[in-house]
């Protein structure tokens, strides 16, 4: 069935069929976009990387339940944390986001799961074998509903955009490349690429990228440092650079350095030795006058391929505003509504306003999004002509 003609006036004044609005999905986000998000929730930083790690946590003892594989939990993890950039945390359960991430990466990744299935191994965790429930147990009934609601707003959160990065793979092969133990440094590299998804990286950073850096790490962890990886060597033939994996370590570092108690490489050494490890990298980082976060701007807005309405990305308003939304200027004081993305249409207008007719295409590809943009700009394009048009006057009688 089409979708309906919608009318609406746009803020070029124009009325008439909405051209609808295009989303244009966006693999990658800089640590600059990421932190807006961030503070665009209102949430403070303690609790958002609390909930973070919680629910990453979560995930991850859900799917070793389940017997579910590692690709799974990287798609899973990745949508998680899109879905609480595009969205404000503090309107939707925790369990319930991870819980819908689980089961949109098992349907992505053709590892069939119900999401009864998912919450009952997931609550059977906490209980003695004897006390266990079964999937079909009336509790997990609202639960269940309430995932699969969330599920549509996960892949719109992700502009429907299944490409999807799996490190270990990568990993492995570097490992052998270089020669390695399997069996420790390949063992502690391995276990380093899970952990590496409770931070930001996977959504900032390529696959060679968070290879290389799980690679290094576990070398210099367990005293084996490999000298062509450090020294750079190689980086081209991954398109990647030195600053991009020094991010990424200093990513790991500090996640094993404050939350040691979320991961699994992070227990298993003593803290004075990811504390030497990160001052070896600092003054290297110092030396070759790297950034903390690459790709950072300075520029308080960023617009990509013409669109303002990107994947996993929302424009924020300046600090110096009230984060209540226009709609809810009535709202009592306080009380904050979900924060969404700007919609721009086809022809590159804003929307006012209550507006929300129109139909929201999501597309990979930003040339083509950017061609139609042009394409259907022509048509609501407002022309106007002057005439001069001389006019005899009559003489008075007198």
């Amino acid at each position: 069935m089409a979708p309906t003609q919608a009318s609406g006036t746009l803020d070029n004044g124009h009325v008439g069929p909405h051209p609808s609005f295009i989303q244009v999905a966006k693999p990658y986000l800089f640590e600059q976009k990421i932190q807006e998000c961030v503070a665009a929730t209102g949430a403070a930083e303690a609790k958002e990387v609390t909930n973070r790690m919680q629910g990453i946590a979560w995930i991850d003892s859900a799917r070793r339940a389940l017997h579910l594989p590692v690709r799974t939990y990287n798609t899973a993890a990745v949508y998680f944390h899109k879905f609480r950039l595009h969205e404000d945390s503090e309107f939707f359960n925790l369990i319930d986001s991870a819980g819908a991430a689980l089961l949109t990466a098992c349907k992505i990744e053709d590892t069939l799961k119900k999401s009864k299935e998912i919450l009952c191994a997931a609550h059977n965790l906490k209980l003695a074998p004897a006390e266990q429930l079964s999937p079909d147990d009336p509790i997990f009934e609202a639960p269940s509903a309430r995932i699969i609601g969330l599920e549509r707003m996960m892949l719109e959160a992700s502009g429907f955009d299944f490409r999807n990065r799996y490190p270990q793979k990568l990993l492995l092969k570097l490992a052998r490349y270089y020669h390695v133990d399997r069996d420790t440094v390949g063992k502690t590299a391995f276990n380093i690429s899970l952990d590496l998804y409770r931070t930001f990286a996977p959504v900032k950073q390529t696959t060679p990228t968070m290879a290389l850096a799980c690679v290094e790490l576990s070398g210099r962890l367990l005293e084996q440092n490999i000298q062509e990886i450090e020294a750079s060597k190689g980086y081209k033939k991954w398109r990647t650079s030195r600053p991009e994996v020094m991010e990424t370590l200093l990513d790991l570092l500090d996640l094993y350095t404050h939350h040691r108690a979320f991961t699994v490489v992070g227990q298993e050494h003593a803290i004075q030795t990811f504390i030497d490890i990160r001052i070896t990298l600092n003054q290297e980082a110092l030396a070759n006058k790297y950034l903390r976060h690459t790709n950072s701007s300075t520029k308080k807005k960023s617009v990509a391929n013409g669109n303002k309405a990107i994947n996993g990305t929302k424009d924020v308003k300046p600090a110096t505003k009230s984060p209540t939304s226009p709609r809810d200027s009535t709202a009592p004081k306080g009380s904050r509504s979900p924060p969404s993305s700007v919609q721009v249409t086809a022809t590159g207008a804003k929307i006012k306003s209550g507006l929300k007719d129109g139909t929201v295409r999501f597309m990979l590809d930003p040339e083509r999004a950017r061609d139609e943009k042009g394409t259907v700009a022509m048509y609501f394009k407002i022309e106007e002509e002057e005439y001069e048009v001389e006019v005899e006057r009559e003489r008075r009688r007198g």
